[in-house]
């Protein structure tokens, strides 16, 4: 989908319909070049159902290599709120991330922010690698939730692989992988300003705030992506 209107319109026609599991991911540089760098992950991305064109640069690289003719991005944060909000009294969600203190925090503030909103059910697995028991244990969750919207805050690619390794086995609904929009929404880590957001400076605001723990997807696939255009350029692709 190519903006918001037409994104939250898929996803609240395939809740009505919950014939099957649909797959969202938020689609930005970091997740292009992972695709290309990694097998696997790109191997996961090809089961999904829809990406969102996520992240500025990727925006200007479509509009310049394909005519896309694109006006903005389709950010993963921004969609879960318009979902939310376009959704609340009609269909219900369950929250799948973090920690239970996060959740706590964030089922509060979603439901001040949308009065009708239905959470069907929230979990914070545990960090780490999950066993086949855990993984059992949520999609039983999710399943005895009934939601119809699955919101999955567990990062880039842990989110993506996961709901691609267990889509053949996970209840109908509509699973979107929003990365840090947990925190984002709960107050607990800053959105970059909006002239940032627009400018394609979003990673530079939050390479900064956490330089250890982001520093290489920033520094490393900001330059892999960089490289990788140069080359197709020069290709002709």
């Amino acid at each position: 989908m190519t903006d918001y209107a037409g994104a939250v319109a898929l996803a609240r026609a395939w809740a009505a319909e919950r014939s099957q599991p649909r797959a969202v991911a938020a689609a930005n540089t970091h997740v292009v070049t992972l695709a290309r760098y990694r097998r696997e992950f790109c191997e996961a991305l090809e089961q999904f159902d829809v990406l969102l064109p996520d992240g500025m640069p990727l925006i200007w690289c479509m509009n310049r290599r394909c005519a896309a003719a694109l006006r903005d991005r389709v950010y993963g944060p921004t969609f879960m709120l318009r979902c939310l909000e376009a959704t609340q009294g009609e269909f219900s969600h369950f929250l799948l991330g973090g920690t239970e203190e996060l959740l706590e925090v964030l089922t509060k503030i979603l439901r001040g922010k949308f009065p009708r909103l239905a959470i069907a059910g929230t979990y914070a697995p545990p960090f780490g690698t999950w066993t086949p028991d855990e993984d059992a244990r949520i999609i039983e969750k999710i399943a005895s939730s009934r939601a119809e919207f699955v919101w999955i805050g567990l990062g880039c690619p842990k989110q993506e692989l996961w709901i691609a390794r267990h889509k053949a086995n996970l209840p109908a609904a509509v699973y979107a992988g929003v990365g840090a929009a947990f925190a984002f929404h709960a107050g607990r880590v800053r959105q970059a300003p909006m002239w940032m957001q627009n400018a394609g400076l979003e990673w530079l605001f939050r390479l900064s705030a956490e330089p250890r723990r982001l520093w290489k997807r920033y520094v490393v696939f900001n330059t892999l992506f960089l490289f990788y255009l140069m080359k197709d350029g020069l290709r002709g692709r």
